[in-house]
């Protein structure tokens, strides 16, 4: 099961998915507008969740629709707030507390090295080279992170942690392939 199909029972005729239960945990911190929803992923679930700004919105409205958020009058900008509802934080705790599904890895670099017999030597390295830089880019933000996180959001941090295992993992794996190992 797809941790997308985490939809049992929660009371609601359309099964909420993970997007829309993920706006609704972040609403549940404090209200935001679509904007701050969708810098909100990008600076929190964003590294492990991804979703694009058209999603955040097309959820917001069904969200709101369905009466688990109410959206605000437009303000500054033509930003409306979004507060979560009784309604809606309940559905987000039924939600979360379903048994997640299998996670599912999407990683291309690693579809091109499994199709690396027919990808040009040059080209293979390249792509290790530059993911190689972006990963330990990465690793050494969320390393700088944790001290901030660790005293301020205890689960926020657990989640963190796991990024910066995963960076070394693929950062040992990319050292270890032997067009990189030669010079």
């Amino acid at each position: 099961m797809s941790t997308d199909a985490k939809t049992d029972h929660i009371g609601m005729s359309t099964p909420l998915n993970a997007t829309a239960a993920s706006i609704l945990g972040l609403l549940m911190r404090r209200p935001m507008s679509g904007w701050e929803l969708s810098t909100g992923f990008g600076s929190s679930i964003g590294g492990f969740w991804s979703v694009t700004r058209s999603q955040i919105y097309r959820e917001i409205q069904t969200l709101g629709k369905a009466g688990f958020i109410v959206i605000g009058a437009t303000g500054a900008r033509d930003r409306r707030i979004c507060t979560i509802t009784p309604r809606g934080e309940a559905v987000f705790r039924a939600w979360i507390e379903l048994m997640p599904g299998d996670e599912l890895i999407r990683f291309p670099l690693l579809l091109m090295t499994f199709f690396g017999d027919v990808v040009p030597a040059h080209a293979l390295k390249a792509a290790c080279v530059a993911h190689r830089e972006a990963h330990a880019r990465r690793l050494a933000a969320a390393q700088a992170r944790l001290p901030e996180i660790a005293a301020a959001q205890p689960f926020p941090a657990l989640t963190l942690q796991f990024g910066i295992a995963y960076e070394q993992a693929v950062l040992a794996w990319i050292d270890a392939l032997p067009w990189m190992a030669s010079g």
